[in-house]
């Protein structure tokens, strides 16, 4: 076991792992995230997204060791007003709301590399994440809606 910092959110944590300790029990059991959920347990489901120095990584698949150093974004680290947030909201892009925080992070993921995407691209970008309630053309809305809001400020 040893002990590791993990950047969450911009506070600094400190951790206690082994070599195959998951980002994902890192940051639920000994963080406190507990946005970051785990659907599939094998990458395939988008459940347990989080955003590293900006990027996207399935941290039931991660290794914490690995993101000493690195800046990990969960939802509980956007900001009460955060545009792609109050959209889902806004476009009722929720039912269960299981599935929501892995889509809020790759949201932001596209909108920063891309601030004005298409329908299409908007698709494909969020391809790797399952919803299954089914509410895939409200959030497909609310992302086109906080590219159209964070253009427009």
């Amino acid at each position: 076991m040893k002990q590791i910092t993990l950047t969450v959110n911009g506070t600094p944590h400190r951790v206690t792992v082994d070599d195959s300790t998951l980002l994902l029990d890192a940051l639920r059991e000994q963080v406190g995230c507990f946005s970051v959920r785990e659907g599939c347990g094998v990458g395939a489901c988008g459940a347990c997204t989080v955003l590293a120095d900006g990027m996207s990584v399935s941290s039931c698949l991660a290794l914490a060791l690995r993101y000493e150093g690195a800046e990990i974004t969960t939802v509980e680290g956007l900001g009460e007003n955060d545009h792609v947030v109050n959209a889902f909201v806004d476009c009722d892009a929720a039912q269960c709301g299981y599935c929501i925080p892995g889509f809020v992070l790759m949201s932001h993921e596209l909108l920063r590399e891309n601030p004005k995407p298409t329908e299409e691209q908007i698709t494909d970008h969020l391809e790797g994440n399952i919803c299954r309630c089914g509410t895939y053309p409200e959030i497909r809305k609310a992302v086109a809606t906080a590219a159209d809001r964070k253009v427009g400020e």
